[in-house]
């Protein structure tokens, strides 16, 4: 398999927040050929270990992106066969209506997200925005039959796969943060070919969008001596402003704040430099909202950078992002595991 190919798969793939399970085997298979353990921790992180050929205790390098995404759960019938819901992580009201879903019950059901049409809503309704709690989904079905099939506290997805644009770009559903796992398999794909003295542990964590608790026990089980979280940062785009995005196309974010360590972040941008790698400096003044944070503050700490793909209306159905810089993220973290050593990790200690 691709990494284009593996990018579609977990895109096209089922996994709200708490219910990663299903993505499990594709990650398995296609991980397996490059790694040399493979575990499902009690909380459902897959921890993926490739050793290195340091003597032994070899330093250990965490990558950690997060596989879960937003999604929707079941919350009550309303009569006609309707369902309400409720969202799981942080969904815009304003995206949901007139969504295609997929209520994940006793079977798959395929539906979609109504409301008031515009014709009969009342003239105070017509200039707002529907509300969640105003939405409802119809999978086409009467009353009987849909209690039978689905209980309060199913998940639904939105039903989207993922489409190639021109200048090999994709957009889809939950690349934040799938295109991180994806990350992280091309750069095991490149340190098969290259020499590192450092285990490497990549975890595809569980239940980052309602608060990093995937890497949080992860991270507390490994005890890295560097952790790198790779996630999403905001995509240029039209209305906002360029200080605050990322530009599609330029090479991944390199972050810089209170939760990266200086001297990894340090020693990322030199290797750019040299190895010619497109990258943009990334301020980022909150710790929380990543993995990054959960890594860096496990047990007495740990030295931890992030590194961000520009990706385009985040927490949509058609998040955008560019191919290259999935490319270009993946050989800047091989060659920084290529350089770690026990001096490095050593000099981690001083400021």
């Amino acid at each position: 398999m691709t990494g284009k190919d593996l990018l579609r798969a977990l895109s096209g793939g089922k996994g709200v927040s708490g219910y990663e399970s299903d993505l499990v085997p594709l990650l398995t298979q296609s991980f397996a050929p490059l790694v040399n353990e493979i575990k499902e921790d009690k909380l459902g992180n897959l921890v993926m270990v490739r050793r290195g050929s340091g003597p032994e205790p070899r330093t250990r390098v965490m990558l950690a992106a997060h596989m879960d995404e937003i999604g929707l759960v079941i919350t009550g019938y309303e009569a006609g066969g309707f369902l309400r819901f409720s969202n799981v992580g942080g969904i815009d009201d304003r995206v949901l209506l007139a969504q295609q879903v997929i209520v994940h019950g006793k079977r798959d059901l395929a539906g979609v997200i109504g409301a008031k049409p515009p014709h009969i809503q009342e003239p105070d309704e017509q200039d707002k925005t529907v509300k969640m709690k105003d939405l409802f989904i119809d999978v086409g079905l009467d009353d009987e039959t849909v209690k039978e099939l689905v209980a309060i506290g199913d998940m639904a997805t939105i039903a989207r796969q993922p489409v190639d644009l021109l200048n090999d770009r994709c957009a889809g559903k939950a690349l934040d943060d799938r295109a991180g796992v994806v990350v992280m398999y091309l750069c095991l794909e490149l340190l098969a070919k290259l020499s590192h003295s450092a285990d490497v542990y990549v975890v595809a964590t569980v239940q980052e969008e309602v608060g990093l608790r995937g890497a949080t026990v992860s991270t507390y089980g490994i005890v890295p001596d560097i952790g790198i979280a790779i996630d999403v940062g905001h995509g240029d785009m039209p209305g906002v402003p360029a200080y605050d995005t990322l530009p599609l196309g330029k090479g991944p974010g390199i972050a810089y704040g209170p939760q990266v360590h200086p001297k990894i972040y340090q020693r990322l941008v030199e290797l750019a430099k040299k190895w010619s790698i497109p990258y943009n400096v990334e301020p980022s003044t909150s710790p929380a909202g990543t993995d990054a944070y959960a890594i860096q503050i496990t047990q007495q700490g740990i030295p931890t950078a992030l590194i961000s793909l520009p990706l385009r209306y985040m927490h949509t159905a058609v998040e955008t992002l560019d191919w290259s810089d999935l490319e270009a993220a993946a050989r800047l973290l091989a060659l920084f595991i290529c350089t770690v050593d026990s001096e490095f990790v050593e000099g981690l200690t001083c400021f």
